[in-house]
This record gives C-alpha cells, sequence and structure tokens, in this order.
C-alpha cells in the first residue's frame, strides 16, 4: 500500500509541475559547418542562436507554459551525400525535435527535406530551387522567392533599372555561373524559356563551372571578348566569387566597367570584402529574396553585436526569421509536437512579429510550402557595404546604374 501512494504521490507531482519543468523544446539547424561554405552556415548558427536566447529571454513558448527553445546544430559539410547523412543524424538523434531550418544550398536542401519529409519533421528553408516545394511534399516550407521567380521577374526589371539608369536598354547578356540547383534555378527559365527573345536579349556568353573554381581567366576572357551589355554572374562560394571579381578587375572589367549582377548572398558577404578591395566591388549587384532593410535597424545591430559581423546578409536574416517563425507556429499548435507544429505552419497567416524579417513583411503558405507573398531585392555595393536598393519601400540607398 505504501508505493502504491508515493506512486500516486510522485504522479500527481509531476502533474503539478510547470510545463516549462518539462524541459526544452527542440528546434533544428542544419547547415554546411565545414567545407567551402563553412562561412554562411557559421553566420546563420550566430542568427538563429541570438533568436533562441531573445525568445527565451521574453519568456519562451507562451502557449505551452513558457517552456523555452533549444537549438541542435548538424553540419550537412561539403557535399550532397554528406548532407544527406546529417538529416539522418539528426532525425536519428533528435526524435523530439519539433522543426528544423536549413540547409543553405538547394541542393542539399533537397537532399535534406527527402529525410525530413519521411520523419514528418517540418523544416523552413531560404534555398531557391523551384523543386524543394514541387515534389508533393508537405513538411516542407520554403520562404524565399522561388529561382524560377526570380529570374522571370529580375531579368525585365534589371533592363527597366538599366534604362532609366542610363538611357539605354541592354541588347546583350552574358552569363558565368556555378552548376549548383541555386544557380540552374535561377538561369534554367532565362536559357531555356522565352525571357531572352521576350526581353530581346541575344546570349552571347554562356559558361558553366563546378565549385570550388580553381582558375577563372578562360570564363573571364569570355567575357572581356563578348562585351556583354549585362552580365550575370552566378557563384555561391566565397572563394569562388573573389577570384571571378580579382580576374574581371585583372582583365578591365571591374569597378563597375560592365554592369554586374548576381543571385544569392555569396556576392554580398563581408568576407569578400575583408579578403580584396573594397573598389573591386563598388556598383557590382545581386538579386535575393531577402536582405537587411529599413526598419530593421535594431535588430541588426543586436545581431552584430551578437556575432561580430559588420552587417547581416541574406542567410542569417532567415535563419533568425526561421527560428521566430517556428516560435510563432509553436504558439498556434495545439501541442508542442512536429505535426502539430507543421499544421501550424500550413495554416499561418502573419503580418506581425516573424514576418517582419521576409521582404514583404506578410508570411503565408500555400498547400506546397511555397511562400505567397514572397518577391525579390536588389541590393548593391557603395562604399565597401552592400545595400538594398530596391524596391523603393525597403532600400537604404538609391541605385548606381554601373557605367561602361
Amino acid at each position: 500500500m505504501g508505493k502504491v501512494k508515493v506512486f500516486i504521490a510522485s504522479v500527481c507531482l509531476v502533474l503539478a509541475l510547470p510545463l516549462h519543468a518539462q524541459g526544452p523544446i527542440k528546434v533544428g539547424l542544419i547547415v554546411p559547418l565545414s567545407g567551402p561554405w563553412a562561412r554562411q552556415g557559421g553566420v546563420m548558427r550566430a542568427a538563429a542562436e541570438l533568436a533562441v536566447t531573445q525568445i527565451n529571454a521574453s519568456g519562451g513558448i507562451q502557449a505551452h507554459g513558457g517552456r523555452p527553445l533549444e537549438l541542435v546544430v548538424f553540419d550537412t559539410g561539403d557535399s550532397v551525400e554528406r548532407a544527406k547523412n546529417a538529416a539522418q543524424r539528426m532525425i536519428a538523434e533528435e526524435p523530439d525535435m519539433v522543426g528544423a531550418t536549413g540547409s543553405y544550398l538547394s541542393s542539399f536542401t533537397l537532399a535534406v527535406t527527402e529525410v525530413t519529409e519521411r520523419a514528418q519533421v517540418p523544416l523552413l528553408t531560404l534555398s531557391y530551387s523551384d523543386l524543394i516545394t514541387s515534389r508533393g511534399y508537405d513538411y516542407v516550407f520554403q520562404t524565399s522567392a522561388t529561382g524560377a521567380y526570380q529570374s522571370e521577374n529580375a531579368l525585365p526589371l534589371l533592363l527597366d533599372l538599366a534604362e532609366n539608369a542610363s538611357g539605354k536598354r541592354p541588347e546583350t547578356i552574358g552569363i558565368v555561373m556555378d552548376n549548383t540547383a541555386a544557380s540552374v534555378a535561377f538561369v534554367g527559365p532565362i536559357v531555356e524559356g522565352n525571357a531572352l527573345a521576350e526581353n530581346n536579349l541575344e546570349l552571347v556568353v554562356n559558361e558553366v563551372f563546378t565549385p570550388p573554381l580553381a582558375n577563372a581567366s578562360s570564363l573571364i576572357q569570355r567575357v572581356r571578348s563578348r562585351r556583354p551589355d549585362l552580365l550575370l554572374l552566378l557563384p555561391t562560394a566565397i572563394s569562388d566569387s573573389k577570384l571571378l571579381l580579382e580576374k574581371m578587375n585583372e582583365f578591365g572589367l571591374g569597378r563597375g566597367r560592365i554592369p554586374t549582377i548576381s543571385n544569392g548572398a555569396a556576392m554580398g558577404s563581408p568576407d569578400l570584402v575583408a579578403n580584396m578591395p573594397a573598389a573591386l566591388l563598388e556598383g557590382v549587384m545581386s538579386i535575393v529574396a531577402n536582405w537587411s532593410t529599413s526598419g530593421q535597424e535594431q535588430m541588426i545591430d543586436e545581431y552584430m553585436a551578437f556575432s561580430g559581423e559588420p552587417w547581416m546578409t541574406q542567410n542569417p536574416l532567415c535563419a533568425f526569421g526561421h527560428i521566430w517563425l517556428l516560435k510563432e507556429a509553436l504558439e498556434l499548435a495545439e501541442s508542442p509536437d512536429k505535426v502539430a507544429v507543421n499544421n501550424a505552419l500550413h495554416t499561418m497567416d502573419i503580418t506581425t512579429g516573424a514576418s517582419d524579417y521576409f521582404a514583404g513583411g506578410r508570411v503565408r503558405f500555400d498547400d506546397t510550402g511555397k511562400r505567397i507573398d514572397a518577391g525579390i531585392l536588389v541590393i548593391q555595393w557603395q562604399d565597401g557595404v552592400p545595400k538594398t536598393v530596391y524596391p523603393d519601400s525597403d532600400a537604404v540607398s538609391a541605385l548606381v546604374w554601373p557605367s561602361r
């Protein structure tokens, strides 16, 4: 009888404990922390850690008794195979994880989400590839505009910006790109669709390389010989960006001599200006799905103080925002588990709070997990800093179109 009384008393004690005594709610981050993309993964980790710190300092998950968040981190490494293995380790080692964010490169995200989908773990990603949300998956959420959307909308936008700034509409275009999924997704609609004909553009350079790049001479020599009115320069590794821009300057194409536009955050990394003269970057633009914009100054100051970074690029901004979205989903979810969080993400429609960290200011997803209101931004290197210059509502500086 005494043992029964002790058992009942123990059960009553457990039931009487506040929910946060049950321990933290785990959320995951799976990004490259080794290899050529480790730098990007590192700043994403810092931003995710900051978000968790802020959420816990503000009282944790209020809907579930103030339980704090705990960030569990996994390294994708430098290949698709290693990324998939990391996802399998994450699922095996953290079975009670309610959601995750990652994986930086679209090719990594495609592999990781094969694993998280089977495990019914919702994953939020900034990756661009259209394939991510076109496979019929229910547990993936893409907050960035897809590569196809960006390329289809970026090209006419760039032509209009060029004509408004210079009085002349570009007639020729060159492309130098790596073969990662994000770059392929961006270029595909341009080269394979009707975008060139519809915009009266002639493709005069079309070069593809596998990262990491060993030598950029032959690629940039082709650009110099054809002198396109616009150059799409699409690396995803910082080392490749640096090598290409240095070679362009050596061949007399840098420093604003040819309008150069990239896609994604690699061309806005602080590592570039830390390892090459800022003058070589001046005027270079990039199409991005997210960036530091007007109105985010306090949050960005907090991130810079926390991380030691000189500014906040798309990658940490999205990682930061994704943790806050998981927090919002947990507040909406009936229970703190992965299926309930996934259902909350599918029904979410917010215009305040976590949505402040995404261009457009509204977050909601369609049935495929694609963000409905995702748009594009243009950033440009000015005075040693990549600044948002389009659209005007988000801009922190005016666009300066490079002169040939």
